[in-house]
């Protein structure tokens, strides 16, 4: 099994796939040549399958950080005798457009090591194991590299040294000196196409400071918010966008499968799929951190993604692969461990064929908060959008799964009904830009009675809060979006009481939110939810109470790891993060709830 921390790992991407790099220098997850595509190395899941791995032979302490404004990791090891700085960047093309980061990725993967003092020896092992563990290819010795062979992929390891080859594993053991470098890059491709070449030193060197330059033209162009923890904001901002897969507009919700949310526990899937919901909110985090330059291209993939629902009358699926693949069925890999023995390890995710009536609300409020975005649409996405405005107000009476994807049952669920009223009230005030004036009288008498019914139906009187499902006194904290969303002012009475019931009901001793403690059909329990506690600051914020926002986000902030990079969960007694990583949801909650901070302190000193 792998028991590293999950928060010892970071996170590099071309805007096309992602790898995760330990803090001892290896690479212990990569899928090429897209988010979803199969791993290479998946040590991260289990000991046996696969990792690249450059280290000093000798003991020695590490630091690392991202290289100002990139994604590009830069760790330093120091020994007894000398310093390493180990740099790993997915690759990035020489002609970058900041507005289109990794148009031109060429599917590679570079490390570049440099001596900077004194000696030491280091140690290189490789060893790809495609197809999540399962192939363990040939290796075949060439002039400048390695060639991996075995599967559906082709793989060359540009190398200077010509490493011992065993069982699939490559070693190698070189002494450096202070001024020598060392550069390595892993280029892969399909066997459909033409087989990779060896780069030599200076074409890696060059993908490396390509690489480099294309982030940090994006980052110059997205830094305007200036608000508190502006780091950490603009750190989010770019992770956001790592998550992002140029090809289409698409936006993964973590790039793992399988880290748990509960120890040694099956609540393991696998988050490597554009969800409409975490898409939708993605952009509008991104509105505030970076720029939404991508809006447009994401509406327009959605539409065509979602072309024969639309087309159909059926309801919109709640999620797809990133090139708009509709079925996601999921399956279990046996062979592997898990991360600290959590089985099963699952590719797929049968989540695709839930109903989950709120993401008409938020492909609606997105279109709204990026409505300047949005000139120029074609007819075939006004009519997307107009067609989601009229699936929530058709449907809005019905059950679903709700946000969370329970499997316990569909039922009434609040949160589902609020975002079908945002879905309404957006569509209203789009109705020009969507050419659909004559449908706003039928869309605002809709409006109003989802409003009437969430108001009486969705209150426990026991809890005196909003529940999570109508005639329930089960708290949830999704109902925390109400102020978010502009449904209730978070000074109002009723909302007053949902925040102090769910920071007083809803938390952990750290403080930290769950999204709910009633039974959802799965078995074990789960950590805190790191977004549920972001939208508890946001709320707080909204309501006034900056001094207790500021102390709930940076509980939360706190989780993040050394590199500004946050799971989706927190263990309730160890505050180690749990889930896939990174995760999309709670650097759009951190983001969200830095900005309503800054609002709400700017607000009381004007």
């Amino acid at each position: 099994m792998s028991d590293k921390p999950i928060a010892d790992h970071a996170l590099l991407s071309d805007c096309h796939s992602a790898a995760l790099v330990s803090r001892d220098g290896s690479i212990e997850w990569l899928c090429f040549p897209r988010f979803d595509s199969p791993a290479i190395f998946a040590r991260l899941l289990d000991e046996n399958a696969g990792h690249w791995s450059i280290r000093p032979a000798e003991e020695y302490k590490t630091s690392r950080r991202y290289l100002e404004g990139t994604m590009v990791l830069e760790t330093t090891f120091e020994t007894g005798t000398g310093t390493l700085v180990l740099q790993d960047a997915m690759a990035l093309g020489d002609r970058e457009q900041r507005h289109e980061l990794g148009a031109g990725a060429p599917g590679i993967l570079v490390r570049r090591i440099e001596c900077t003092k004194g000696e030491t020896e280091v140690e290189m092992e490789y060893a790809p194991r495609p197809e999540y563990g399962l192939i363990h290819p040939y290796l075949r010795p060439e002039e400048g590299g390695l060639r991996a062979r075995g599967g559906a992929a082709v793989l060359m390891l540009s190398t200077p040294g010509l490493p011992d080859v065993e069982d699939s594993t490559a070693r190698d053991k070189f002494e450096m000196h202070a001024g020598e470098s060392r550069c390595f890059a892993l280029h892969h491709r399909s066997t459909e196409e033409d087989p990779p070449n060896v780069c030599d030193l200076q074409e890696c060197n060059d993908w490396m400071d390509w690489t480099v330059r294309g982030w940090r033209g994006w980052s110059e162009l997205h830094r305007q918010y200036d608000g508190p923890w502006r780091d950490l904001v603009l750190q989010s901002g770019r992770v956001l966008q790592a998550l992002t897969y140029e090809p289409t507009g698409a936006i993964v919700a973590a790039p793992t499968t399988s880290l748990p949310e509960t120890i040694g526990g099956g609540r393991n899937w696998d988050y490597r799929y554009a969800w409409v919901r975490d898409a939708s909110f993605t952009l509008e985090a991104l509105r505030i951190a970076a720029c939404p330059d991508e809006a447009h291209h994401f509406f327009e993939w959605m539409a065509g993604a979602s072309a024969a629902e639309v087309h159909m009358g059926r309801e919109l699926q709640i999620m797809f692969g990133v090139g708009g693949e509709h079925d996601l069925s999921e399956r279990k890999l046996g062979h592997l461990s898990g991360w600290r023995d959590s089985r099963p390890v699952r590719i797929g995710n049968a989540a695709w064929e839930q109903r989950q009536l709120d993401i008409y609300g938020e492909l609606l409020g997105s279109a709204d908060v990026l409505s300047d975005q949005l000139e120029g649409l074609d007819d075939s996405t006004r009519h997307f959008l107009a067609d989601a405005a009229e699936m929530a107000a058709s449907r809005w009476t019905e059950k679903d799964e709700g946000i969370w994807e329970v499997r316990g049952g569909a039922a009434d669920f609040v949160y589902s009904k609020l975002m079908c009223w945002v879905a309404l009230d957006r569509a209203i005030g789009l109705a020009d830009e969507l050419q659909q004036p004559h449908r706003v009288e039928a869309w605002t008498k809709t409006r109003d009675e989802i409003r009437e019914a969430i108001l009486e139906e969705g209150w426990s009187d026991e809890r005196q809060a909003f529940a999570q499902c109508f005639s329930s006194n089960e708290l949830d904290a999704s109902v925390l979006m109400m102020p978010i969303v502009g449904f209730l002012d978070a000074a109002d009475p009723r909302m007053r009481s949902t925040i102090d019931a769910i920071e007083r009901d809803l938390t952990d001793g750290r403080g930290l939110v769950y999204r709910y403690r009633a039974d959802d059909g799965l078995e074990g329990e789960e950590g805190t939810f790191l977004l549920c506690t972001f939208w508890l600051a946001q709320a707080l914020a909204m309501a006034g109470e900056t001094r207790r926002a500021r102390e709930v986000f940076e509980r939360a902030a706190a989780h993040a790891n050394d590199l500004g990079l946050l799971s989706e969960e927190v263990h309730p007694n160890t505050g180690e993060l749990l889930g896939n990583f990174p995760q999309a949801f709670s650097h759009i909650g951190l983001i969200n709830a830095a900005s309503a901070i800054s609002q709400a302190e700017n607000s009381s000193r004007s």
